[in-house]
């Protein structure tokens, strides 16, 4: 379903009838108290880390705290139903992901509707994945841990961060597209979920690179491959996936959002200000945690990212 951009854009619209000096004030007055930012995955996760960087970055420009408040469960469903029912004032903003587009579709019983209930802010990044394994696992590229985990049907098992995660969109993607049989372990974020594949409860998982890349780097996984197209300048030698799969290729995105209602114009004026500075890339930041592709920092970007929410599921 592709949605016109104005189903979107209105959302904003009902802070533009007020005189030009009162939006202005108002957006120069926020925030005067700490704002909350909710995640709908555990902490250490990549949603969390994006979440707490933005959070960060937010409190020490506007002199205000940017709180992040974790709300694991259901694939962020509890969290984005939380930030629904809240008052719309622009001090409970939602860290939202390409999950709550996959929700419409995988949930039957949502109680809210994202595209009527959830107004954009602004996008952060569009986010690769890595394809990871416990080093004991005897492989060091995609085609042997194919032909591994062809010889183990149903011995190896994966970890998810949770039914309709993008780890578990990934992993679940790679098994249909190589044909092979491994056992998915679902945890709530891959914050749970990384101890146990560093500890070696399970054998692999497709991450998000931003929340795995440490380990990575600090020899506690395997790196075997990524999942975009191409391979990515801070994982430099990891071919990707689909040179071995043709045809696969995964990422995901986040950005913020908040309740649907003219009146969170403050904090949307605010946070686009800010967030430019996030799609400077990391090689000139000096920080190699956003290496992911930044995408256009406005709400039309984010709207756009949802307009292919499919309609079932949606309330």
């Amino acid at each position: 379903m592709k949605l016109p951009r104005r189903t979107f854009l209105h959302l904003t619209a009902g802070a533009a009838t007020l005189p030009a000096v009162s939006r202005i004030a108002w957006a120069q007055a926020y925030p005067t108290r700490p704002v909350r930012i909710l995640v709908g995955y555990a902490a250490g996760g990549p949603l969390d880390i994006s979440a707490r960087l933005i959070a960060q970055w937010l409190s020490e420009r506007l002199g205000q705290q940017f709180i992040i408040e974790n709300r694991p469960g259901a694939a962020s469903n509890i969290a984005t139903e939380a930030v629904v029912r809240a008052r719309p004032d622009g001090y409970t903003l939602l860290q939202a992901s390409a999950s709550n587009a996959w929700n419409a579709a995988l949930y039957d019983n949502l109680s809210f509707n994202f595209i009527r209930d959830i107004a954009p802010i602004a996008t952060v990044r569009r986010a690769a994945g890595v394809m990871e394994v416990n080093p004991s696992v005897p492989v060091r590229t995609v085609p042997e841990f194919i032909a591994y985990a062809k010889a183990n049907p149903g011995k190896i098992n994966m970890a998810s961060a949770g039914p309709g995660s993008a780890p578990h969109l990934y992993g679940e993607l790679f098994k249909a597209m190589a044909g092979v049989d491994l056992v998915t372990v679902h945890y709530r974020g891959s914050g749970p979920a990384l101890p146990d594949l560093i500890g070696g409860q399970v054998q692999v998982m497709l991450d998000v690179v931003i929340s795995s890349i440490a380990h990575i780097r600090a020899g506690k996984l395997r790196a075997l491959g990524v999942t975009t197209a191409t391979r990515l300048d801070v994982l430099p030698d990891v071919p990707p996936i689909g040179d071995f799969v043709p045809g696969y290729e995964a990422s995901s995105w986040d950005g913020i959002a908040s309740p649907r209602t003219p009146r969170p114009r403050s904090s949307r004026s605010s946070t686009r200000k800010l967030m430019p500075h996030f799609l400077i890339p990391s090689s000139k930041r000096g920080s190699s945690i956003w290496v992911q592709n930044p995408l256009q920092a406005h709400p039309p970007s984010l709207a756009n990212s949802l307009s292919n929410l499919p309609r079932s599921g949606a309330r």
